[in-house]
């Protein structure tokens, strides 16, 4: 590829970036039944065809948003790996508590699994439990592979933690440090149950 592709495809690159970055602001504010792709191009300031182009419909654009919503959520469970194990396991819940305060609507999005039922939103929303189950094990046993029995119930940990943060972001009559530190705690009850039945993953001592 030489310099002028190279500065095209940069080009094109950032340009569709721009347009998730509009996106996920808009869907933020409206539901996805009520923007039509005539009122995103409005409100974007491009021409219909340039989303088109990008994006090929507006299902592959709202996708698109929901993708790159979903790479900073798991971006933030991955981001604390010089970290003490306990302290790694706080940060992880926290980042995600502060992604959910912030981008409430890309959250609700996720863990409702979308428009109806979306199966690709719901493959996203499956791959998010899959990085922060992941990010857990990491955290508390230094290994991402765990039995089954100790993965069931870590997702069963990370179901209650989206039932709890979407109460929290819907009301939030709670502080997140008071929330960060009520998942921790139900997580530390879900890993000393997992080291009952599975002695060889001890859970860490609290803090």
């Amino acid at each position: 590829m030489n310099n002028s592709q190279q500065r095209g495809t940069d080009r094109s690159v950032a340009r569709r970036a721009e347009l998730i970055s509009i996106g996920r602001k808009l869907f933020a504010d409206t539901s996805y039944d009520a923007l039509s792709m005539d009122d995103i191009a409005k409100q974007a300031g491009v021409a219909k065809g340039l989303i088109y182009y990008y994006f090929k419909s507006k299902r592959g654009y709202y996708l698109a948003i929901i993708e790159d919503s979903v790479s900073e959520l798991v971006a933030r469970a991955g981001r604390h790996d010089d970290l003490p194990p306990v302290e790694r396991v706080q940060r992880t819940i926290d980042g995600y508590l502060r992604y959910a305060e912030h981008h409430q609507a890309a959250y609700r999005t996720i863990i409702s699994g979308g428009v109806g039922f979306d199966t690709e939103v719901h493959a996203v929303r499956d791959g998010v439990r899959e990085a922060m189950i992941a990010a857990i094990a990491e955290g508390a046993y230094g290994r991402k592979e765990i039995p089954r029995l100790a993965r069931t119930a870590l997702l069963g940990w990370l179901c209650s933690v989206e039932g709890i943060t979407l109460d929290w972001v819907g009301h939030q009559e709670l502080t997140r440090d008071t929330v960060c530190e009520l998942l921790v705690r139900t997580l530390g009850d879900t890993l000393r149950t997992i080291e009952d039945f599975e002695p060889s993953f001890p859970a860490p001592p609290r803090p």
